[in-house]
């Protein structure tokens, strides 16, 4: 059918679409990326079918010993690393060495946001071209495309790198808390980062990122019988309320700043005046100046208490910084763009609210490019797919970038 297409266009002086058509049999690399595209799913498959939750550590092992066992097939030298914080998994430290210059950190994650059980009502599924299934783009679709990259170049026997290193870890979803002195230990070795976060559609890579912080509001109050003497008590629930509304003037959602509550938490019984209550808000920022300017609009607010005798107290838990525009990512984008013009496709450059530890490494001097993922949608849901359509295109990108990174790492 291609080949008659191809005449039917060459009558016509469509001379292009014999490059267009033939791209797959004239690439090697493309024709291997092709070939283990059925074991490629079928991994994906074994791992989605594994709850792993950020915090459960029996299903973040289960899903590392079946991916460190397909590292370990193809030479890669694998390291378990206990995670910083307790109630954890360990993270996986693959590591391959080579002959040449560039050093290279792929990061990608394992851990997802949904509990224990979601496999049993929600598994693995394929639907005409998307997979779907509890993390199956944010991001297992993605850690099994490294490891798949690295199986392409171990049996191509491709070694003009100074070294590849992938690290898989198991707590990005909280900000990567059990994480964050590892990564900065492997940045200080390496000269750019390829981060496997999904793609957006329709094949968007991700160069640049906002920050993200989770501000808690917690309030004290003083518990009361809600019949008897009600007017004992002090309502913290109540407060935490009147807190929260002189937030909606905050945008929730767009290109800048969001400010979005995410959990509430207040009363113990249905007859008692509550005497606590708590929310978790949620703050993404282009610009990491307004983390503290939404912390000192936080701190003003709770000096301004409407409900007599409570107290209301801010606290900050940091997440990633921003991944700003910058000449480092910029140029990468432009050696992924090169090579998937390679193949005649083109690959379009963006960003998001995703917060991801490519943000950690421009911070710490190294460039990034992230979104390398296969492409996926609907991500934190029970929507979440993964594009099978990008399956191939995606692992070929991946592995030709790290050979290309390999061969002339960038300079910094």
């Amino acid at each position: 059918m291609r080949a008659k297409c191809a005449v039917a266009l060459m009558s016509l002086g469509v001379t292009v679409a014999i490059a267009v058509g033939a791209w797959a049999a004239n690439d090697p690399m493309m024709s291997a990326a092709q070939d283990v595209r059925g074991e490629q799913i079928d991994l994906l498959r074994g791992i989605v079918n594994i709850d792993s939750g950020t915090g459960d550590v029996e299903g973040g092992r289960r899903v590392a010993a079946a991916l460190m066992s397909n590292l370990k097939a193809v030479g890669v030298q694998v390291e378990t690393v206990p995670a910083e914080v307790p109630d954890l998994p360990e993270n996986i430290v693959a590591t391959v060495n080579g002959s040449g210059k560039g050093r290279i950190l792929m990061i990608g994650h394992i851990d997802t946001v949904f509990g224990p059980g979601t496999v049993d009502t929600r598994p693995f599924t394929v639907e005409g071209d998307r997979a779907q299934g509890p993390g199956v783009a944010d991001e297992k679709g993605g850690v099994v495309e490294g490891i798949y990259a690295l199986k392409l170049i171990h049996d191509l026997g491709f070694t003009d790198f100074g070294r590849i290193t992938f690290l898989i870890e198991t707590s990005e979803e909280r900000g990567s808390p059990g994480t964050k002195q590892l990564i900065s230990r492997l940045l200080a070795g390496s000269d750019v980062e390829l981060n496997l976060e999904p793609g957006d559609p329709p094949d968007v890579i991700t160069v640049w990122r906002k920050g993200s912080a989770t501000f808690h509001i917690d309030v004290k109050g003083k518990a009361a019988h809600a019949g008897v003497n009600p007017q004992d008590g002090r309502n913290a629930a109540v407060e935490l309320i009147h807190q929260l509304l002189k937030l909606e003037p905050l945008p929730h959602s767009g290109p800048g700043l969001t400010v979005n509550v995410t959990m509430i938490s207040a009363g113990t019984r249905s007859n008692i005046i509550p005497d606590a209550a708590s929310a978790q808000v949620n703050v993404r920022v282009r610009n990491a100046t307004d983390f503290d300017r939404v912390e000192k609009m936080l701190q003003r607010n709770a000096q301004q208490i409407t409900v007599a005798g409570t107290s209301v107290s801010i606290s900050r838990e940091p997440a990633f910084p921003p991944l700003p525009d910058n000449p480092g990512t910029t140029a990468l984008a432009a050696r992924a763009q090169a090579i998937y013009a390679g193949i005649s496709k083109r690959l379009g450059t963006g960003g998001n609210g995703g917060a991801s530890e490519s943000a950690l490494a421009a911070a710490a001097g190294v460039p990034a490019l992230d979104g390398l993922g296969p492409v996926g949608g609907g991500f934190h849901s029970d929507r979440e797919y993964l594009d099978l359509n990008s399956l191939t295109p995606r692992l070929y990108l991946l592995t030709k970038l790290l050979m290309n990174l390999g061969q002339q790492p960038p300079k910094h």
